[in-house]
């Protein structure tokens, strides 16, 4: 065998050994006792193949390889170790699109080779090119739109008269601009093909409310993931080609099952939003204020005591606190567990990273399903920074925009607390049923300093230990 092909046949083996990790990692990423060693699995992986890479024959500009991985894995560590866990759902948008930006720029950097070189590509490659590069394309742009909507630097939703009809223009416009491209590879038409893709995915991502943003980008995850198989057959890539798959197959599942848990669909997602739908109808009674001095006794004497983080805790930082309040009514007695619906905060899994973060054991943390059966037997549902996924109103009043979204049942608790700041409605602009109903009542302050008092009444009542 020559130096060539064992060469070769190294780097094969060593994108199948990345592969396998990948797969594993993905695997064990499905429960969060082993989600932190998955992730690592999974980067070992990605550093085996972007090592052997290097090892491939007639590999050309290492040096700006090296540069970019260097600029690039040196802001990736900064501004990982500097953003806030509230930010977390930004960042993931922000390099998902990246993600999305790379594989549209490996099928722009190959159109624009043969077209160079007076090149005739293979027809499936070419074809797989163009769709890797207008789905890249459209992912890195209505990425950074959903960006823009979490981070707060842009309205939530953006509407125009005939705005879809204007959308499919688009999109039909990006088609014939890729077939040019992909006929004649001229200049002129693969930038006019690329400029319409990203002006595509804005179009997309504006008028979708902000209640949709965790499906949104876990779609654009799914379309990511696609883009960057696609690129890897033009590049002959096995390892691009295996993680691209597996990260577009999750990131499509993973949407079903968000998009089910609100009770839409993905089309309903991109071209509607929960802010469509109406006020729904009107809400009698009013919100009843209580002393934290009161919500403490009432959780000291409980048999059992079910918790609903929302994003009102991520933005109070108040999950420290929140595990401290459950450690105290354990110690207790109380049987206390933590209640989480599937879209709960701005992406999958948000609250279960906030909860880990501050130490609460996996075996309190529940799933929707699995607690909802639970409620009529809870003797007090504490709420904090939850709202929509907890309001009522989604099975009792057809006009509501979230009528038939699964939620999570605290209205049938036999008392419910609901810490919140004010008397404003949720992300998605609805008024909640739950803070009107006879056996809630609301505690108003910041998250975090309403279960610091919560902390200092229960400790008054064990005598200040």
């Amino acid at each position: 065998m020559s130096g060539l092909d064992l060469r070769t046949g190294l780097v094969a083996a060593s994108y199948f050994i990345a592969a396998t990790l990948f797969l594993l990692g993905m695997q064990r990423m499905a429960s969060p006792r082993s989600a932190r060693s998955g992730i690592q699995w999974a980067g070992v992986g990605m550093v085996l193949a972007t090592v052997a890479t290097f090892f491939v024959p007639g590999l050309g500009n290492i040096g700006l390889m090296l540069l970019a991985i260097a600029l690039g894995g040196g802001f990736a560590w900064m501004s990982g170790r500097k953003v806030a866990i509230t930010d977390m759902p930004q960042m993931v948008a922000l390099y998902n699109g990246l993600g999305g930006g790379a594989a549209a720029a490996i099928g722009a950097v190959e159109l624009l080779r043969w077209s160079a070189a007076g090149i005739a590509p293979a027809r499936l490659s070419l074809v797989l090119a163009m769709l890797g590069a207008l789905i890249g394309a459209i992912a890195l742009s209505g990425s950074v739109i959903a960006w823009a909507k979490l981070d707060g630097r842009m309205d939530r939703r953006y509407v125009f008269r005939g705005q879809q009809l204007f959308n499919l223009v688009v999109f039909a416009g990006a088609l014939v601009a890729g077939g040019l491209a992909a006929h004649t590879l001229g200049m002129p038409a693969i930038i006019v093909f690329f400029a319409l893709a990203l002006l595509l995915g804005v179009l997309m991502t504006l008028p979708i409310g902000g209640a949709d943003m965790p499906v949104v980008i876990s779609l654009y995850n799914a379309l990511t993931g696609l883009a960057v198989a696609f690129e890897g057959y033009v590049l002959g890539n096995e390892a691009l080609i295996i993680a691209g798959t597996m990260v577009g197959a999750a990131g499509m599942l993973l949407t079903r099952l968000m998009a089910r848990a609100m009770n839409r669909s993905i089309g309903s997602v991109l071209f509607s939003s929960f802010s469509a739908g109406g006020a729904g109808a009107a809400i009698e009674g009013s919100q009843k204020p209580v002393e934290a001095a009161d919500v403490a006794a009432l959780m000291a004497y409980a048999e059992r005591v079910v918790i609903v983080p929302g994003y009102g805790m991520a933005v109070a930082q108040a999950q420290h606190k929140i595990w401290e309040l459950a450690q105290r009514l354990i110690e207790r007695g109380v049987k206390v567990r933590f209640a989480i619906h599937p879209v709960a905060g701005r992406m999958p899994g948000h609250m279960n990273v906030l909860l880990a973060e501050a130490g609460v054991p996996y075996d309190l943390i529940v799933d929707m399903d699995d607690i909802n059966p639970e409620f009529p037997n809870t003797d007090v549902a504490l709420v904090i920074g939850a709202n929509d996924v907890v309001n009522p109103s989604a099975r009792t009043d057809p006009a509501s925009p979230i009528y038939g979204m699964p939620i999570l049942d605290v209205v049938r608790a036999k008392n419910v607390v609901v810490i919140k700041r004010g008397k404003g409605t949720g992300f998605a602009g609805i008024e909640n049923a739950l803070f009107y109903a006879d056996n809630a009542r609301m505690l108003y302050g910041d998250g975090a300093e309403a279960a610091g008092a919560l902390v200092a009444e229960l400790k008054a009542l064990d005598g200040g230990h």
